[in-house]
């Protein structure tokens, strides 16, 4: 967690200020709509698996339209226009529905915080990226996901810093800042 805490302040956050600074926030949103757009395989195949059909038939939905009207998934069309809102389904979370443990909490250097169950589906989400299918897979993928990671930071800024000056112990504030939505998103 250490660890972690100290690769964003001296190298995430900083850089995540200058794409701040460099890009305007319409062109952040745009990165974070086209890079959720491409996330349709994941959220789709996740609703199937736990019998979301009008979640599948969401995705499907805004899937078309916002690679179409939506400029190849730039602009969150679907959202803005017609009111479908995406859904957040991920194979953690398919796991969970079918009933497996979340396993011990885990802060592991440079990723996300997780559980084991929702790391294994990280991985199972991994592979179901368009982008991981390209001739060059995990240069995509990295990429992509080093985007994602810096464009999420920077359009956050300022709520990353409320939440280090307004709590105690920021281990604990993050790991419940993560542990209670998941199982909520679970129980839904």
């Amino acid at each position: 967690f250490s660890f972690n805490r100290q690769f964003d302040r001296f190298v995430l956050k900083p850089v995540a200020t200058a794409w701040n600074f460099v890009l305007p926030d319409p062109v952040q949103r745009s990165v974070h709509n086209a890079l959720e757009n491409v996330n349709v395989v994941r959220r789709l195949t996740n609703n199937v698996l736990q019998l979301k059909f009008n979640g599948a038939g969401r995705e499907i939905s805004r899937f078309v339209i916002n690679s179409t009207i939506g400029v190849a998934g730039l602009f969150d069309v679907a959202k803005n226009q017609f009111g479908i809102e995406a859904s957040d389904e991920d194979t953690g979370q398919t796991f969970g529905v079918w009933g497996i443990n979340q396993g011990p909490y885990l802060v592991l250097p440079l990723l996300p915080v997780t559980t084991v169950r929702d790391g294994i589906g990280m991985a199972f989400d991994a592979v179901m990226n368009p982008l991981a299918w390209t001739v060059v897979p995990i240069g995509a993928t990295i990429g992509m996901y080093i985007t994602n990671t810096v464009n999420e930071r920077s359009m956050n800024l300022q709520t990353y810093e409320q939440v280090e000056e307004s709590v105690i112990d920021l281990y604990s504030a993050v790991r419940n800042a993560y542990l209670q939505p998941r199982a909520a998103s679970i129980r839904e």
